[in-house]
């Protein structure tokens, strides 16, 4: 999983410095972070929304494919602010042992 998030990284970081007219990403990029913005809460609405119909439909492919939209636009929103992938892992790992309101109330202090 990790080889795939690494290596689409790459092609995300690649795409910053390509022709708008050449690639999708590019074309984010080139519009500036608050289209990336809207394309994330657009997803994410799309993968609320498929949710709710995996639940009542009990098929889930739908809510893949918005998950995997919602996921993707958040990786270019991470690479057009020069944050890494990474990052978000290593942040993930780090709550490894912590329980969900031990983590939020240590968010809270600071």
């Amino acid at each position: 999983m990790n080889d795939v998030l690494q290596q689409l990284g790459e092609v995300l970081e690649s795409r910053k410095q390509a022709s708008a007219d050449s690639s999708y990403v590019a074309s984010l990029h080139a519009k500036g972070l608050n289209k990336i913005l809207e394309k994330v809460g657009e997803e994410a609405t799309e993968a609320i929304l498929a949710a709710k119909d995996a639940e009542r439909s009990g098929d889930s492919r739908e809510l893949i494919c918005e998950t995997a939209d919602l996921w993707f636009h958040s990786l270019v929103m991470l690479s057009h602010l020069n944050v890494s992938h990474e990052a978000v892992l290593d942040e993930l790992a780090r709550r490894f042992g912590l329980s969900g309101l031990e983590e939020k109330a240590g968010r809270n202090k600071g």
